[in-house]
């Protein structure tokens, strides 16, 4: 009961705050955007202007030139962020599962290190690492990997290797906490039954991380896709993406209403992909359900036992 004759706040009050950021910082941003995209740039000195609606600016985004650069930026987003699931899965898994209780706290702080510094700084200091005059381009020709010290930078490679590390502690964290929360009673149950530890590890502990995969994945792909920063300090003209290309049209060419059409598209698309990677996530992860479902009953020997399919 309420005290001093109190009454209890509804549940959605709670959400308020959060609701009034995401419409604040999301929504109304998003909004503007749209509004922009169907306008025209005024004349050589301006930069937008909606004074005439039209949808021309649409047909200018899906230009060849445009879709060139966004399937190389996908390409991109997809390796980074495979890359970095696959970084991450054993890394999380060890913070949750191998490491003590007491000292996991310590390495998720060591995980979050890198977020202490700029995003700007610490691209930049890959900028240092792949420089020609670097130590990684003197070792990496000396023993005869890399035949031109100048091959590292400036390539899609080196804008690669800048996505994976700037997002790879996004797909850490969410993996992190999954595995944290699986209940460990699960894992002797399917010993007991007996699965190794391979096929425990892949058909019950990995299923049940599964939200974590998919929140690391959204975390990790729509950020990547839209970056701008690392292609143009890795990357130069080799490394150009989309999200390069729409920053082109706001600062230097001043065509905001050409730029916006851009945002939004590349925003449909993203969304697109992240919906289809996701529905191919739960697909597989339901797959692998039924094929480690537990049958009860089946008859070996003359008796009745627990079998796995």
């Amino acid at each position: 009961m309420p005290r001093n004759g109190s009454s209890r706040l509804p549940g959605f009050v709670l959400a308020v705050p959060a609701w009034l950021w995401l419409t604040v910082f999301f929504v109304v941003p998003f909004l503007q955007i749209a509004w922009f995209s169907f306008g025209e740039k005024p004349g050589m000195f301006g930069t937008h202007s909606n004074a005439v609606m039209s949808l021309d600016r649409y047909a200018e985004a899906f230009s060849p030139t445009f879709f060139t650069i966004f399937r190389a930026t996908l390409w991109m987003s997809v390796l980074g962020t495979v890359a970095c699931l696959l970084i991450a899965l054993p890394a999380a898994y060890f913070m949750a599962v191998k490491v003590p209780a007491h000292r996991r706290g310590l390495l998720v702080a060591l995980v979050m290190v890198p977020y202490w510094t700029s995003f700007l700084i610490r691209t930049i200091g890959w900028k240092v690492i792949l420089s020609s005059e670097g130590a990684l381009a003197g070792f990496l020709t000396d023993v005869g990997l890399v035949g031109d010290p100048h091959d590292l930078l400036n390539t899609r490679g080196a804008v690669l290797l800048g996505l994976i590390y700037n997002y790879l502690p996004l797909m850490i964290l969410p993996l992190y906490v999954a595995f944290d929360r699986v209940d460990g009673a699960l894992g002797e149950a399917s010993k007991d039954l007996g699965a190794d530890r391979v096929r425990t590890f892949f058909q019950v502990t990995l299923p049940l991380a599964r939200p974590g995969m998919i929140a690391g994945v959204i975390l990790v792909f729509i950020p990547m896709t839209g970056d701008y920063v690392t292609p143009a300090v890795l990357g130069g003209a080799k490394g150009t993406m989309v999200g390069s290309l729409i920053a082109s049209q706001f600062l230097t060419a001043q065509n905001w209403a050409l730029g916006s059409a851009m945002a939004v598209v590349l925003i449909l698309l993203t969304m697109l992909v992240v919906v289809l990677a996701v529905a191919l996530l739960w697909g597989v992860g339901w797959l692998v359900g039924r094929r480690s479902r537990l049958v009860i009953g089946t008859k070996t020997s003359g008796r009745k036992e627990l079998a796995t399919t």
